[in-house]
Parts: structure tokens; sequence; C-alpha cells
């Protein structure tokens, strides 16, 4: 479903921040600007997925430093559900084939992608589109459905979290890029950059027992993947987190780069209409320091193609 239908479906009053999105929040940098720092975030619409990596990356100062010769590297999108593409379900595998090859290109050594998947692991790599994505690009899939996968970590400055198992190949790795698909969720209202490293432990249902927002936000404070980019050129608007059908699916055409977890999910919040404050980990984790959500304190690059 186009954007503007979906919007006005809803009711224009419900979603019209959507529109603007992060007009008017943060030192705006356009493409082509002279400029001698790097942006504090990125945001690339009116594109296809890969079209937008290539000038979001570009924008944020290339793959090349983020990702070293001889490096592993491991990606982590959202593959939790056995449904296909066009649901948004699960992170758009074009995008992930894209990073791929970016990091390939870099001179990466391996580059991992997997999750620990909602539905059986095999049948939700298969159908997201994942699978053959990453295959075709030269990359290795992981399960993530073995407990031996994982490792105890201590999250030290958690409140409610103070450990957790993290899959092996976060600990390994040399490079670690989240690649959340951004979308309504039922518990935590929304799933961004913060709610996909729950992809990354064991035991989720520990932190939807023990405040899932809290948790969210504690292991935010230990674990800092090096580059996150939020998809949001498909966005499911309703009925996340697994979705009913592709009515609830607006296409933002959008993609959000950004080294901060805070950033990115305060700026994908309002990419989806709604404010920073209203996600209760976004809140938490900057009040705990993790990262910003000032917007309107940053440096925000807008490139549209």
């Amino acid at each position: 479903m186009q954007r503007r239908h979906f919007l006005k479906a809803l009711g224009v009053g419900a979603w019209a921040g959507a529109g603007a999105a992060l007009s008017g929040y943060g030192q705006r940098l356009y493409a082509g600007d002279a400029k001698t720092d790097i942006p504090d975030l990125v945001a690339v619409k009116n594109g296809e997925p890969e079209a937008l990596f290539d000038r979001g990356i570009e924008a944020l100062g290339g793959i090349r430093r983020f990702v070293k010769k001889g490096q592993t590297v491991v990606i982590k999108p959202n593959i939790g559900w056995n449904t296909p593409p066009e649901r948004a379900a699960n992170t758009n595998p074009r995008l992930v084939r894209r990073i791929v090859e970016h990091c390939l290109q870099a001179g990466a050594k391996e580059v991992y992608v997997f999750d620990h998947t909602c539905d059986a692991w095999r049948d939700s790599y298969r159908a997201s589109g994942i699978e053959q994505a990453v295959k075709e690009a030269g990359g290795k899939l992981a399960p993530g459905n073995s407990e031996s996968y994982f490792q105890t970590v201590a999250v030290t400055q958690g409140r409610r979290l103070r450990e957790a198992k993290e899959h092996e190949l976060i600990l390994q790795s040399d490079v670690f890029i989240n690649v959340p698909v951004l979308k309504s969720h039922g518990g935590a209202r929304l799933s961004i950059a913060m709610k996909n490293l729950m992809g990354i432990v064991w035991d989720r249902g520990e932190w939807h027992s023990n405040d899932l927002h809290q948790c969210i936000a504690d292991f935010t404070t230990y674990r800092k993947p090096d580059l996150n980019v939020v998809d949001a050129w498909n966005v499911m608007m309703r009925h996340g987190p697994r979705g009913v059908s592709t009515a609830d699916v607006a296409n933002l055409q959008s993609q959000l780069l950004s080294t901060d977890l805070v950033t990115v999910d305060a700026a994908a919040t309002r990419l989806f209409g709604l404010d920073p404050d209203t996600i209760g980990y976004v809140r938490i984790a900057s009040e705990m320091g993790a990262g910003r959500k000032d917007l309107e304190n940053l440096a925000i690059q807008r490139i549209v193609l």
C-alpha cells in the first residue's frame, strides 16, 4: 500500500508527523554541503534499498570507516518471522545483500548474518529472502537456535537486566552492524535498533517478564553496534511484530544510519509519526546515557534521491 493511501485510511491527524519526519530537528546538512565533520545521523529517502544504503554510507564516511581489510563482520538483521519480504516483518533482503557486498568490497575476511528467530530459523531465513540474498552476495549464514551458541556476559550498568547470554559470533567479531526494520510492536510499541538486539541474546522471555523497556535500555548500555542501519523502505504500521497482510505496510522508501542506537531510534520514531519520549526504551536509554535522542542538537544529513 502506498504511504499516502495508508495514512488517509488511518486518519491524517494521527499520522501527519511521518510526512515531516525530521523537519525542524537538528543542524541540517544536505548532500553536497561543505562540511568537515561526519554527521550524527544520515536520513535518506526516495530510492530503492540498495541506492539508499549506497548514498547513506557514503555520507557517514564510507564503509571503510567501519570495516578494515581482514576483519570479521557480523550483520544482524531482523529475520524473526516466517513471512515474505513484502510483509515487512523482517529486514529487506535487498538491503542485507548490499551491506554484505559493501563489507566484502572493503576487504572483510568473513561476513556472517544471523538472528535468534521467533519462528523456525530455517523457515524464517528462507521465507524472508535473506538466506538467498546473503548467499548471492558471498556472505555466510549462521544459526541462533541453540543455547550452546550463547555465552554469559555481565550488564554492569543495568538496572533490571544484570546479565545476558549473547551469541558467540558477536563476541568474536571485529565489526558488528545492526540492521533492524522499523515496524510496530505489540509489546514495545515500536521495534527498531535497540529492540533488534534481542535477537543476539538467548533468553528473551526474561526481558518480557522483567520490564521490557528497561531491559532493552539496560542492554544498550552494554552492547553498542559499530553501525546501525534502519530499514524503513517498507514499514509495518500496525499489527506488529509479525503483521497480518500487506495492508499493514506503508512504502516510505527511507533509511536511517547512525553509530548511536538512541539517535537512530529517536529519528525512526519521528519517521513513524511518534514522539521519541512515547517509546519507553528510547526515553530510558537516553536518561541512562546510552545515547542521544535530542535530535534538535545533532548534525543530521538529509539526502533525497
